[in-house]
């Protein structure tokens, strides 16, 4: 058949009817039109109805051999947001990682976090400088939080939250002493906190492993051997991560000692920083009153010269202190395995990673004693030492040096 001789109202319909066609069905319909009107020239096709020749080639072999190709149409799909704009993923972690807390329950890696994907598409407009069309809608955030580690997660109003009436203004705080520190070259920024004691003995963990041969644990939890007491150091900054099981109890001395090792192998990484925040759960050990643990600190500010600045989250709340997170990865990582030995765990512990980066892990084999308290003719001396917040006392404090 003459292309002359179709008529364009004939070249519509067939070309609209392609359209709604899709993969191997749409090749046949396309093969069998050029082969029939259009005497099998896959040129002619791509002349009178736009169609590619190549597609039309293959449609034909398809009809002649009766061989249909499989599309992977998912390989081809679109590049991630992510990949688009590649700083992107960084700028959301900066929003996100100071709302976001570890699973309670440290059953998995996820973080769960109290801000929605529509708030944080704000804010990268906001804080960040990306303007509303280059950014990917509200869903699209919310997928890439999710890839990122971020649980979107809604409270349930049928179980009340717990706060204070100064939560909102901790929280606050907490963000914008943390936006500060991390800006100054000469602070910087940790993360402390202790975990629950660690049995050592042929415990099950309640994990999962892929080894063939199964580690049998004893069917009743009876006296461990010993107990750990992990205590982590974190650095937001640099994913640094240092963690020292003491064997004796949680004590404040015990995590001062803890500071003060971290700080004696670490400080040369560090001779430009002047000052520490430091980031911690409001335990009874390290709270803003506890009399040992303001001692200590002070002590440990004039040994050091660094300037010491405490940032308490609220109560109820402890899972947002970044430390949290890395307690999750431990947990997932040795949970599969019996800790029957405390070379063992530490052994486990020092092969975890965080963002790839491998924690140091120490042990403090120190016995401490409970319940050291300052009388108040004794706190006083370091209670005029310190400075508390006006607003905050109990949940940012300051303590300087005597000297300089």
């Amino acid at each position: 058949m003459k292309i002359e001789w179709i008529p364009e109202a004939v070249k519509a319909i067939l070309d609209e009817t392609a359209k709604k066609l899709s993969g191997a069905k749409r090749r046949e319909y396309i093969a069998m039109i050029t082969i029939k009107i259009l005497d099998g020239n896959a040129r002619k096709a791509e002349r009178v109805f736009g169609w590619s020749r190549t597609t039309v080639k293959k449609g034909i072999r398809e009809l002649a051999t009766e061989i249909k190709c499989i599309d992977n149409y998912s390989a081809r799909g679109n590049k991630k947001t992510e990949a688009k704009i590649p700083k992107l993923a960084e700028d959301i972690r900066s929003i996100v990682e100071p709302k976001s807390q570890a699973d309670p329950h440290f059953q998995t890696t996820f973080a769960y976090t109290r801000i929605t994907a529509k708030a944080v598409r704000q804010a990268l407009i906001d804080e960040m400088g990306y303007t509303n069309d280059e950014l990917p809608c509200e869903n699209t955030i919310g997928n890439i939080l999710n890839r990122l580690g971020y649980l979107l997660k809604r409270i349930q109003k049928t179980k009340p939250l717990k706060k204070i009436p100064e939560t909102d203004a901790i929280f606050e705080n907490v963000d914008r002493v943390k936006s500060q520190a991390d800006e100054s070259l000469e602070t910087l920024r940790l993360s402390i906190d202790t975990k629950t004691k660690v049995k050592i003995g042929d415990f099950s963990r309640d994990g999962k492993t892929r080894e063939k041969e199964l580690e049998r644990a004893l069917d009743h939890d009876v006296a461990p051997d010993a107990q750990l007491v992990p205590s982590g150091i974190f650095e937001p900054a640099n994913d640094f991560l240092s963690i020292i099981f003491g064997t004796s109890i949680e004590t404040s001395d015990f995590i001062v000692d803890c500071l003060e090792q971290w700080w004696e192998e670490n400080k040369g990484r560090h001779s430009l920083i002047k000052e520490l925040v430091i980031n911690l759960d409001n335990g009874p050990h390290i709270n803003s009153r506890r009399t040992q643990f303001i001692k200590r600190m002070t002590e440990f500010v004039d040994k050091t010269g660094l300037i010491l600045r405490l940032i308490y989250y609220p109560p109820y709340h402890s899972k947002y202190n970044p430390i949290e997170r890395c307690w999750g990865i431990l947990e997932e990582h040795w949970n599969g395995t019996l800790l029957s030995s405390i070379e063992k765990a530490l052994e486990w512990a020092g092969t975890m990673t965080w963002n790839g980066v491998r924690p140091v892990v120490h042990l403090l084999d120190v016995v401490y004693q409970k319940g050291i308290t300052l009388t108040k003719e004794a706190m006083k001396i370091y209670e005029d030492r310190i400075e508390r917040s006006e607003t905050l006392p109990m949940w940012d404090v300051t303590i300087k040096p005597a000297f300089g």
